[in-house]
């Protein structure tokens, strides 16, 4: 059984409780939810709930799922620009959370430059996807907004996040970083709609 999705539950209560609450009982009552989240999580990820707590504790303001920006950026042939991550030699979209007081579009194009070397201009959005807490995807639940971008410029140059930077054929893409499939394969069904409606 998976318990990530009720502990995110769970965590986000108990935070959005403790900077809500105006009675000390409520506050005495989020924080031992607080701690008995953190005990759960610790147990789960093998760490001192000390320690999983004080990083619980370190976001501050109303909880909310974190959201990411990921680019599908293709060839005249329909392959995916894809890059092989240093952390878990899997291989993802270029993407990266968004910054304070920064838009989707504004991250995408940043997080392209930062990872790729290339300049792009987001030319359509392919979709918002949630993706829940998973063992294997992350703790937390997550927005990514995924864009098709054109690039405008730039070199293709390996970033020290990645281990490799290549196209591939989605067919062939060895192992993928967690829901990064299903961008590539809704942003490329898009983007062959594109190359129908322009004759290609």
């Amino acid at each position: 059984m998976n318990l990530l999705p009720l502990l995110d539950e769970l965590r986000t209560i108990a935070r959005n409780g403790l900077t809500y609450a105006q009675n000390e009982y409520d506050r005495q009552r989020y924080e031992r939810l607080l701690e008995l989240t953190s005990q759960h999580y610790a147990d789960y990820l093998d760490l001192p709930s000390g320690l999983v707590k004080e990083r619980l504790q370190a976001e501050t303001g109303y909880i909310t799922p974190k959201v990411g920006a990921d680019a599908a950026i293709f060839d005249d042939t329909g392959r995916i620009l894809l890059m092989q991550r240093t952390d878990d030699r899997r291989w993802c979209l270029p993407c990266g959370w968004l910054e304070p007081n920064e838009s989707p579009q504004e991250a995408v194009v940043r997080e392209v430059w930062e990872e790729t070397g290339l300049h792009v201009q987001p030319a359509e959005l392919v979709g918002v996807f949630t993706r829940r807490p998973d063992p294997a995807w992350g703790l937390f639940t997550m927005v990514a907004v995924c864009f098709l971008c054109a690039v405008t410029g730039g070199e293709l140059t390996l970033s020290h996040e990645g281990l490799d930077l290549r196209y591939w054929s989605l067919d062939e893409v060895p192992v993928w970083h967690g829901a990064h499939a299903v961008y590539a394969q809704a942003a490329h069904t898009l983007w062959q709609k594109h190359m129908r409606a322009n004759g290609g």
